[in-house]
């Protein structure tokens, strides 16, 4: 997940629903949350903007790291997270988050990290943080552990400390909710790739936090990726050079030893885009070159591709649609109701925590929400 700054860069984050009595455990099977990231960075959040009601849990992205400890990012987010945190009071059942990182922020975590002391440093901050603005909990969004991301500072250390930092916040935690009877939650947002999983010990991790919020997104990027692929395919097409999909990344963490009712799958509200792209097999797994801008929200797509020019093809195998303009030789990968409904089965069937996505402002009128709420629920 990058941070998304004039366009969409993505962050991220995770979530979770336990019993007061336990900090550990794990939610009930019969529950599914659904986590929602906001992130307004300058902009002010304004009433009606946010739907208390179709989301368990907000993410307020992101709080940065200033000299080893955790500070707010913008200066907008004293009066955004007030904003956020008031919500409560129309949903008692609505839980808020301060996400930490993202992949632009992420560089202050591996010295921090590092030490016993260094990591006291920032876990006091946390709390301060916590308690100043009277929120539920943590989201550490470290991209990535023993990995450069955006150019970070990163160490072979990174494993431990990374497993080091999630255990010290979860008895600091702990001690506070012995104390207050509040309950705190600390969850992870995780990159949905093998090399998250080789930089980390996750079954160690899970201990730890109370759900694992898996980035099942951006396997293709038109930055990164010279040919078209899906964003969020849920199954894997044999088609696939990647051969990536949400269903293999979940695979992999419960391999890894990270429980099913411990897993929350993450989704995409925005959608990719290439241009100069090869007009063969409606422009799927050819070559082209990002688009200007190389993303979009839903409600861009929606409003001004969609039966604009472009033509909206489905996946029958990765359960996932796209839309390709042969004129203009544009190619979009994205997100629908359609393969959100298939999603929300696949979470219910697979005993999965619940669901996620990136982010709030990408879809303003709640199409995808309104479904997604719908089919989890």
């Amino acid at each position: 997940m990058k941070l998304r700054c004039s366009l969409l860069s993505l962050g991220l984050l995770a979530l979770g629903l336990l019993m007061p009595a336990c900090a550990w455990a794990a939610p009930h099977e019969n529950s599914r949350i659904i986590v929602g990231y906001i992130f307004p960075q300058h902009s002010t959040l304004a009433a009606g903007q946010v739907d208390a009601h179709s989301v368990t849990r907000f993410n307020y992205a992101f709080a940065n790291i200033a000299e080893g400890r955790m500070v707010a990012g913008y200066p907008e987010d004293a009066a955004n997270i007030a904003f956020v945190a008031a919500l409560r009071k129309q949903s008692p059942s609505l839980t808020v988050l301060i996400s930490v990182g993202g992949w632009l922020w992420s560089g202050g975590f591996s010295d921090m990290a590092l030490t016993g002391e260094s990591r006291a440093r920032f876990i006091d901050s946390v709390m301060d943080f916590i308690k100043h603005y009277d929120l539920d909990g943590l989201d550490v969004d470290w991209e990535y552990p023993g990995e450069p991301g955006a150019g970070h500072t990163f160490r072979s250390e990174d494993r431990q400390d990374y497993t080091a930092l999630l255990k010290e916040l979860r008895e600091r935690f702990d001690a506070a909710t012995k104390k207050s009877g509040k309950k705190l939650y600390l969850t992870i947002a995780a990159g949905a790739s093998n090399d998250f999983l080789a930089h980390t010990d996750m079954a160690q991790v899970a201990r730890y936090v109370d759900t694992v919020n898996v980035m099942a997104y951006d396997y293709y990027e038109p930055g990164s990726d010279p040919t078209t692929g899906h964003s969020a395919p849920l199954y894997t097409n044999p088609r696939d050079p990647h051969k990536d999909s949400a269903d293999a990344s979940v695979k992999a963490f419960e391999a890894a030893g990270v429980p099913a009712n411990k897993i929350v799958l993450g989704m995409p509200f925005y959608g990719h885009v290439w241009s100069s792209v090869t007009d063969s097999e409606h422009g799927l797994y050819e070559p082209g070159k990002p688009g200007s801008p190389g993303s979009a929200p839903f409600n861009v797509i929606e409003s001004t591709m969609l039966g604009h020019g472009f033509t909206r093809y489905w996946d029958s195998i990765s359960q996932v649609p796209w839309l390709f303009n042969a004129g203009t030789r544009t190619f979009v990968s994205y997100e629908d109701e359609q393969s959100i409904k298939g999603k929300c089965r696949y979470v219910i069937d697979g005993k999965l925590a619940g669901m996620m996505f990136w982010e709030l402002e990408d879809d303003p009128e709640g199409k995808l929400l309104n479904v997604l709420d719908a089919c989890i629920k």
